[in-house]
């Protein structure tokens, strides 16, 4: 089949295309049907780099069939011949239609396919099924956290992105890229995003503190957080940083005592999301540690009373392990946002969060610089996001 022949030359056409042969396959593509003028504008509009383009239009082309498929290749062909027979699909490079057919029928998959097709990620968030949702429920609820109708809620999300600083050499190119791209996630997910740009670390903590106490946690069933600056081990960096001489620095630590259990009442036993993009700094050794277990309150008498773990329904991710980088395109942001976001358009309709969180971590195995890392999780049930529903 010819989408099943598209996908087997995906990652050699993303990077042998060049932008002029693509964007006359997105007009023939238009001319002749297969797409229409939200899709074209979507490619081209909402993917900056050129493999990123390539990327979207063979995906948009595929998922819509064989006929689809079959007549990209057909307009490929015509437009660039070189690119066509490089990717093995020539007559000469191929068997007949006949053999190929046969062998679709009864050669199972490789590893390696199987692999390859895991990996293939959606540019745009899947939503997810309500019999999937509806079968969770039923089967589930003593081991998920229970969302709230859509009709009734109110999600927040709170997005802090430090990119212009005082001293000219901190700028951090290409974070307005993991900006859109994080703010676009966040409202297909169904939150209200409360974003903020290029904070001292003192307007830091007062917006993480003002977000704590909004209202419209009470009618939410969860909320995100997500930070994006410069940083170390323990603390980002706000505008005003100058290094150890004259630091300007959030000790992440104030998000979880803002959100916890004591300090944030709407978001009592609801999953509390953090995602920190920073570098943590170049000390060894550094570990992170959860706040220590609360005194018991003196004199309690009233039976009514209980207590409550003062830090619990949190799960972080952090772009890196402590005293290592994170990494940065200047045009495209930070590879963790990229990949962050791909895993949860792709993966979000089906699996809970910590199953993301490991997904994420794991498209970084072939890349030794860095490494995300999963934090402070104290989830005590599956976090299923159910986008679309």
């Amino acid at each position: 089949m010819a989408d099943k022949q598209l996908f087997s030359v995906r990652a050699k056409f993303v990077d042998k295309v060049s932008l002029g042969v693509l964007k006359q396959l997105l007009d023939d593509l238009l001319e002749a049907g297969v797409l229409n003028d939200g899709e074209k504008e979507s490619v081209l509009e909402e993917n900056a780099a050129k493999m990123d383009k390539a990327r979207c239009l063979i995906d948009i082309v595929r998922k819509k069939g064989s006929k689809a498929s079959e007549k990209f290749l057909s307009l490929l062909r015509d437009r660039d011949k070189n690119i066509y027979e490089d990717l093995g699909l020539a007559p000469s490079a191929q068997s007949s239609p006949k053999v190929a057919e046969q062998k679709e029928q009864t050669v199972s998959p490789t590893p390696k396919e199987v692999e390859q097709k895991e990996r293939t990620v959606s540019p745009t968030l899947i939503p997810c099924r309500e019999e999937f949702k509806r079968e969770m429920l039923q089967k589930n609820s003593a081991s998920i956290y229970i969302p709230k109708d859509r009709s009734e809620r109110k999600r927040l999300a709170l997005l802090i992105n430090n990119i212009k600083f005082d001293r000219k050499d901190m700028e951090r190119r290409g974070a307005e890229r993991d900006e859109e791209r994080m703010e676009k996630l966040l409202k297909d997910l169904d939150y209200s995003v409360v974003k903020r740009r290029n904070l001292s670390a003192k307007d830091i903590d007062e917006t993480v503190k003002e977000f704590s106490q909004r209202e419209e946690h009470a009618q939410s069933d969860s909320a995100f957080v997500v930070l994006m600056s410069h940083g170390q081990r323990d603390a980002i960096c706000g505008i005003h940083h100058q290094g150890e001489n004259n630091p300007d620095l959030f000790k992440l630590d104030n998000i979880f005592t803002h959100l916890n259990t004591k300090n944030c009442v709407g978001l009592r036993n609801k999953p509390k999301v953090i995602v920190i993009q920073a570098c943590r700094g170049d000390e060894a050794g550094c570990t992170w540690v959860a706040d220590s277990v609360p005194e018991i309150p003196p004199g309690l008498e009233d039976d009514s009373i209980r207590r409550e773990h003062k830090e619990k329904d949190f799960i972080s991710l952090m772009s890196c392990t402590p005293d290592t980088k994170s990494y940065r395109h200047v045009v495209e942001g930070t590879l963790f946002i990229q990949r962050l976001v791909e895993m949860f358009n792709t993966y979000a309709h089906e699996d809970h969060i910590e199953e993301l969180f490991r997904k994420i971590m794991n498209q970084f195995e072939d890349f030794p610089n860095q490494m995300p890392s999963k934090d402070r999780a104290t989830l005590t049930k599956n976090f299923y996001l159910f986008p679309g529903l």
